[in-house]
């Protein structure tokens, strides 16, 4: 199982509502993402916009592969997208680059 960890950057201005979407994330997205191998996904939002996406799957790759071949997904990806900093014209899903792990304690 592989642990990927993924930093981004919420736009303070839109910091609250960022929550309150993510409060109620439509059921079809929470379904394509666990259908697809997105497990223990967590999101963890600092005061300054700093986002932290924790979550477990098999193959990054083949999950973020399969989440691409979505309709809910296309849909929630165009309306995250004017929350972000500095996605230079890709998608919040694309621009989720794995930070190298360096320890970890089972």
């Amino acid at each position: 199982m592989q642990r990927v960890c993924f930093l981004l950057k919420v736009r303070r201005d839109r910091i609250i509502e960022y929550r309150e979407r993510h409060a109620a994330v439509w059921p079809e997205m929470r379904e394509a993402l666990s259908a697809t191998g997105w497990h223990n996904y967590s999101l963890f939002l600092r005061d300054d916009g700093l986002l932290v996406g924790y979550l477990e799957t098999e193959d990054f790759e083949a999950a973020k592969a399969g989440m691409e071949d979505t309709e809910v997904n296309a849909r929630w990806q165009a309306e995250m997208s004017p929350f972000f900093e500095s996605l230079d014209g890709s998608r919040p899903d694309e621009a989720m680059k794995p930070l190298t792990e360096v320890f970890h304690l089972a």
